[in-house]
């Protein structure tokens, strides 16, 4: 009994990180579209090289720089951490431009889909079974995807590479045997000189907008670095604690912020083709949700 109520304590905390950090990211739209005006690299660089500055500076404050050092001498972590890095910026990096291009709608339909990624890869990986409605999930955001294809004549490669980057972002953060503070500086750190040495070259080039754009642009640059911390340090809090697929349920609470800012503040054009795709991912959602309940129901 005192096992199952301390599990019991640790998914709650889990549960909290999770909801708190894709709250976060849910308004990451509105913060982004301010930075319109800057070129996307420039502002994943910001992201990554003020992450690095921030986190360094919590590391210090908690007197743990000597976990970082020992992740470091971990050749299996860091080869894993190099992995999760790269694919956390490209997922930045991909989600700026699209909300650049104003296609904050396609981004919102890549983490609709990012939850049955998580299922699947929990399945391939951890072999969590797959019930009969979670296999029923999976089929409806296939036709989802696969309407939207249809009905433009091209692949929705924006949605498509948001869910599999962080789909399988959380995927190695679950797996990487380290804490989700030392993970994420290590992270950080691995891609730090590449991008400082990107935001030197731009700077030397003269294309730079850090200090030329006025205060409240190099004021959202720096604070981007916070911004992006705090809630992969939540998120990496709540993978470690969770199930993928408790992690895949929590995930479209983002999704479905983003698209109501797309629609109602932004006025993207929500067609028809975009109606039916959808439809099917949240029937599919709908599926997933009851399931789950069903489980946790039963599980109690």
């Amino acid at each position: 009994m005192p096992r199952k109520t301390a599990e019991q304590k640790v998914a709650a905390a889990g549960l909290g990180y999770g909801v708190l950090a894709y709250l976060i990211w849910g308004f990451f739209p509105v913060y982004f579209k301010a930075l319109g005006g800057v070129p996307a690299l420039q502002v994943v660089s910001h992201r990554i090289v003020w992450s690095v500055l921030f986190l360094w500076l919590i590391i210090v404050w908690r007197g743990s720089w000597r976990t970082v050092l020992s992740a470091f001498r971990d050749r299996r972590a860091v080869a894993l951490l190099t992995v999760s890095a790269l694919l956390i910026a490209t997922n930045w990096l991909v989600f700026i431009i699209a909300v650049g291009h104003a296609q904050v709608i396609q981004s919102s339909l890549g983490y609709f889909i990012t939850p049955f990624v998580s299922v699947l890869l929990g399945f391939l990986f951890f072999q969590e079974r797959l019930r009969r409605l979670q296999l029923v999930s999976l089929a409806l955001a296939a036709i989802g995807v696969l309407l939207l294809t249809i009905q433009y004549g091209r692949f929705p490669w924006v949605a498509l590479i948001l869910a599999l980057t962080f789909g399988s972002y959380g995927l190695f953060r679950k797996i990487v045997s380290v804490d989700s503070l030392t993970g994420l500086t290590v992270e950080t750190l691995l891609l730090g000189p590449l991008a400082l040495g990107y935001l030197i070259y731009v700077s030397y080039q003269g294309e730079s907008v850090f200090l030329s754009q006025g205060v409240q642009t190099s004021s959202l640059l720096v604070l981007a670095g916070v911004a992006t911390a705090v809630p992969l340090l939540l998120f990496a809090s709540a993978a470690r604690r969770l199930r993928l697929a408790t992690i895949g349920f929590l995930q479209y609470i983002t999704p479905t912020m983003h698209f109501l800012l797309a629609v109602l503040l932004y006025k993207e054009p929500f067609t028809q083709a975009h109606l039916a795709s959808f439809l099917c991912i949240w029937g599919g959602l709908c599926c997933y949700s009851y399931d789950a309940w069903r489980g946790m129901r039963a599980a109690r």
